[in-house]
C-alpha cells in the first residue's frame, strides 16, 4: 500500500490510498483533526498544514508516501525534516531489499548497517529516490562529503561501495556507476599506548567482569566485536588458545591465551557463573554490547588521566606493537591479528600461534 498526497486547494490536501482501502485505514485517518471522506471521489482529505502531514506520517510509518510538488509548504526551510521523513518512506522497501541482498552475500551486520546508512544519507541529501540520480549528482555528493563534511577517505570509499552495491545488485545497473573514482586510501598511524600506560589502565579497573574483558582484549589483540562474542567453549585452557569464530571477513582463527588473562577470567567466572556467552548482556540470551565495552575502556582511561586519543581498539594496536618491539616476526603477528594482507599488519604487526610466543600481558606481571 502507498499513499499519494495532492493539493486540493489552499485549505485541503487530497489523500489517495493506492492499492488498498479498508476499515483500519479509515479509522487511522479519522484521527487526523479535520479529515474528511469524499464518497464520490473515493478519497480522503486532510487540512493543508504541516501538522496534518506529520500526523499522517506518524500513523503510517511503514507506508510509501508520494507527494505532489504543488504542496509549497513542504519546501520551506522549517519543514525540511518533514520532507526528509516523506522521502525516507519511499525508500523503506528499497532498504529492506538491499539489506536482504547484502545478507545473502554474507555481509556482516555492521557492514549492512553502514551501507544502508550511506544510502539513507544520499537520499536525504538530494531528497530524491536514488534511482533518479545521475552519475554527475552522485559525484557531486561524494565531493560534498570530502569538501563540505570533511569526511575521511575511508568513509567516502565505503559510501562508494554502498552506492555501487545498490546500483549493481538492486537496480541491476553498472556501467556509469563503475566509473566512480575512489579517493586514495589513507595511511594513518594508530595511537599506541606504552606498556606502562596499558598497565595503568588495567590496574584501574576493579570490576571482575570489566577487568577480564580488557585483559583478554590486550592479551590476545582482540577486536571489540570478537571479545563480546566469546563463548565459554572458545576458551581452550589446555592448549592455551582462544578460538575466534567468524571474525572480520568471516574467518576463524586461534589466538594465544595469556596465563594472567586466564586467571582473571577464572576469578570472574567463579563469581558471575556465565552459562553460554562469557560476557552476557543485559537482555536474556544476549552478549554484552560493543558500546558497553567501549565505555568500560573510556572510563578506565579517564580515571588514570591518559590524554592520548585512545579507544578500546588501541589495546589491539598496542598488543601488536609491543610484540613487534619484542622481536616477534611480523608474519606471526599478522596471523594472530587475522589480517589477510601483510601490508595491513606492517602498520604495527601481529603474532602466530605456531610460534612459542608469550603474551606481552604475561611479561608485565613478571
Amino acid at each position: 500500500m502507498s499513499i499519494r498526497i495532492e493539493k486540493r486547494n489552499s485549505q485541503e490536501l487530497n489523500v489517495i490510498i493506492l492499492n488498498n482501502q479498508n476499515y483500519r485505514i479509515a479509522q487511522k485517518l479519522r484521527r487526523i483533526k479535520g479529515s474528511r471522506w469524499y464518497v464520490n471521489k473515493h478519497h480522503w482529505s486532510i487540512p493543508y498544514s504541516d501538522e496534518s502531514l506529520r500526523k499522517l506520517i506518524e500513523l503510517f510509518p511503514n507506508k510509501i508516501i508520494l507527494v505532489d510538488q504543488s504542496i509549497e509548504m513542504l519546501y520551506k526551510p522549517e519543514n525540511k525534516d518533514l520532507l526528509t521523513k516523506i522521502y525516507l518512506t519511499q525508500i523503506n522497501g528499497l532498504l529492506k531489499e538491499m539489506n536482504n541482498r547484502l545478507e545473502l552475500k554474507g555481509y556482516s551486520t555492521k557492514t549492512r548497517k553502514s551501507y544502508l546508512g550511506h544510502i539513507t544519507r544520499l537520499t536525504i541529501h538530494y531528497q530524491s529516490h536514488p534511482i533518479e540520480l545521475s552519475q554527475e549528482k552522485i559525484q557531486k555528493y561524494l565531493l560534498h562529503l570530502i569538501n563540505e563534511e570533511k569526511k575521511s577517505n575511508s568513509y567516502v570509499n565505503q559510501a562508494i561501495s554502498a552506492i555501487k552495491f545498490l546500483y549493481q545488485e538492486v537496480f541491476n545497473k553498472s556501467k556509469p556507476i563503475l566509473n566512480l573514482p575512489r579517493p586514495k586510501k589513507e595511511r594513518k598511524l594508530p595511537d599506541i599506548l606504552s606498556k606502562e600506560e596499558v598497565l595503568q589502565i588495567l590496574n584501574s579497573v576493579n570490576n571482575e567482569k570489566h577487568k577480564a574483558i580488557l585483559y583478554l582484549v590486550y592479551s590476545a589483540g582482540l577486536r571489540v566485536s570478537e571479545v563480546v562474542r566469546l563463548r565459554i567453549s572458545d576458551i581452550d585452557s589446555k592448549r592455551m588458545l582462544i578460538h575466534i569464530r567468524q571474525g572480520k571477513g568471516k574467518k576463524d582463527r586461534y589466538v594465544i591465551l595469556s596465563k594472567v588473562a586466564l586467571d582473571t577470567l577464572r576469578l570472574y567466572a567463579k563469581k558471575y557463573r556465565p552459562e553460554y556467552w562469557i560476557f552476557p548482556g543485559g537482555k536474556e540470551g544476549s552478549h554484552i554490547t560493543e558500546r558497553s565495552v567501549q565505555k568500560i575502556f573510556e572510563r578506565a582511561r579517564e580515571k588514570v588521566g591518559i590524554q592520548k586519543k585512545a579507544s578500546v581498539h588501541t589495546l589491539r594496536h598496542s598488543f601488536a606493537t609491543h610484540l613487534l618491539e619484542s622481536g616477534i616476526d611480523i608474519r606471526h603477528i599478522q596471523e594472530l591479528l587475522g589480517h589477510k594482507n601483510l601490508k595491513t599488519t606492517e602498520i604495527y604487526t601481529h603474532v602466530s600461534i605456531e610460534s612459542n610466543i608469550q603474551s606481552p600481558l604475561d611479561k608485565l606481571f613478571k
